[in-house]
């Protein structure tokens, strides 16, 4: 197999986690990594499958719910995407970032501001009895300019960039989490929905062996013994129904309430019950190196170290010289009408240049909580890394071991369905007793619940292995305000 190009450009044995860092340094973000060094490093190979399942399919993993074939559940997940609060509070949030990224490129521009003014004065003599008046009006154009000399203004607007860059990411993130949580919220209403119907058909083959000793006893070869039992049994079961129906009914609210909307609203969509869909085929899971690309979550983070070491580089010219230049020019006149005439015309400019002496220690203080901070955001940038991969790795397996134990029940029930026709017919002959065949049938659907079970937890595995490997966005069609990383992976 060819490494990645990721891989031969950046590493031939292992990955470190910094090295994602340092990939823009590869491209032409202009993005310089910190110094620190990181003992996280990235497998080549997935530690559950011996083979990278072919390269990542970024574009079918941003629908990967498609893959169900299940329009219910497309319909589900689009309206979610399209309403959810937590979707719409992710947008404003990116509109607040670039509000915020405006400011600071604005710092970079000079600021100018017009003013008009107008006085008079009114003297009285009381000597000579006599008044004397005066006016005087003047209009100004001021300007003033903190220049950026060292690039610390520069640094704030580099940071701003990689906070609106990160918002994005978190937008993605949203969209991630939010297209798992709808499709498992519908795998539990379908699975809830299929376990009601399995115990409904148990009941209705008790509601058969009840007639049966009914009849048994009325013909004296049973006793009430007998039916006593099988209506114990036939209520047991019955039991389970009202916790399956608010089951249903809990879970329907729980769509809608990812769906922004009241619960309810959704019922008549999900009224009428149907089976588990079928789990999708094998998916190409790619290598971890594209996975971690893949992750908006560790795009973000990725971003976040980004935002902080700007930040740093900020503080610490913080202690080098600032220079300011303010201007104005103006004009004066004695009457108001004669502002565009005016008799004297004033204009001044004025340089500044000032460098701390002394400041009680305030900026090396400040160097250092942005120098911690960008430690900080690097260990979160860590964890998030070590997360994506575990977050995978357990997919995988739970994918796999959910599909052997899958398998296993399947041919239990089969089992159990044809030892409990046996034991029937056999009651039926007189050649067992009633207990064989209560205990077949509870057998019977103990077993068939666990294959709904377990169906739907393989199918939730496969749910969250589609999470884990970064799907419900594509990197084709973000609108991320710094380039994307250079390992997304793409078709």
């Amino acid at each position: 197999m060819r490494p990645h190009p990721f891989l031969r450009s950046c590493s031939r044995r292992t990955i470190p986690a910094l090295a994602l860092l340092l990939l823009p340094a590869c491209t032409t973000t202009g993005f310089k990594a910190p110094a620190t060094t990181s003992s996280v490093t990235t497998p080549a190979l997935w530690q559950q499958t011996t083979t990278t399942g072919g390269t990542l399919d970024a574009q079918s993993l941003a629908v990967w719910w498609t893959r169900f074939n299940d329009p219910i559940l497309d319909q589900l997940i689009d309206d979610a995407l399209a309403n959810s609060p937590d979707i719409r509070t992710a947008l404003s949030k990116i509109a607040e970032s670039r509000a915020v990224r405006a400011n600071s490129q604005a710092s970079l521009f000079p600021s100018l501001s017009a003013g008009v003014s107008g006085s008079g004065n009114r003297t009285r003599n009381r000597n000579t009895h006599t008044t004397a008046t005066s006016e005087s009006y003047s209009a100004s154009l001021d300007a003033s300019w903190e220049v950026d000399l060292f690039g610390k203004q520069r640094q704030a607007l580099s940071a701003a960039d990689a906070d609106l860059a990160q918002t994005k990411e978190n937008l993605h993130a949203a969209r991630v989490s939010l297209a798992a949580e709808v499709a498992s919220a519908y795998v539990t209403l379908r699975s809830t929905e299929t376990q009601l119907d399995v115990v409904n058909r148990s009941l209705a083959t008790r509601q058969e062996t009840l007639q049966l000793t009914q009849w048994r006893e009325q013909a004296g070869t049973g006793d009430a013994l007998d039916t006593q039992q099988v209506i114990s049994s036939l209520e047991q079961a019955r039991a389970s129904i009202p916790s399956l129906q608010q089951a249903v009914t809990q879970t329907r609210n729980q769509l809608a309430l990812l769906s922004g909307r009241t619960p309810g609203s959704l019922d008549t969509l999900l009224s009428a019950a149907k089976p588990l869909p079928a789990a999708p085929s094998a998916i190409a899971i790619g290598i971890p190196a594209e996975t971690l690309r893949q992750r908006p979550d560790v795009r973000a983070a990725e971003y976040g170290v980004q935002a902080a070491a700007a930040r740093t580089s900020a503080a610490r010219r913080e202690r080098l010289p600032s220079l300011n230049l303010s201007g104005s020019i103006g004009v004066e006149a004695l009457k108001a009408g004669k502002l565009f005439d005016p008799q004297t015309i004033v204009s001044s400019v004025v340089g500044s240049l000032t460098a701390p002496i002394f400041d009680a220690g305030r900026i090396r203080n400040t160097i250092t909580i942005q120098s911690e901070q960008e430690k900080q955001s690097l260990i979160a940038y860590e964890s998030t890394v070590l997360t994506a991969l575990s977050e995978v790795e357990n997919a995988l397996v739970s994918v796999s071991r959910n599909a052997e134990r899958l398998a296993t029940l399947q041919r239990a029930a089969e089992a159990a369905r044809t030892a409990e026709s046996l034991a029937s017919l056999q009651y039926q002959a007189g050649q067992v007793d009633l207990l064989t065949v209560l205990d077949a049938q509870r057998t019977r659907l103990s077993v068939e619940e666990q294959v709904v079970s377990t169906n739907a937890d393989e199918l939730t595995a496969h749910i969250q292995l589609y999470k884990a490997l970064g799907g419900g966005w594509s990197p084709a069609a973000s609108t991320s305000a710094a380039p994307a990383p250079a390992t997304t992976a793409t078709l």
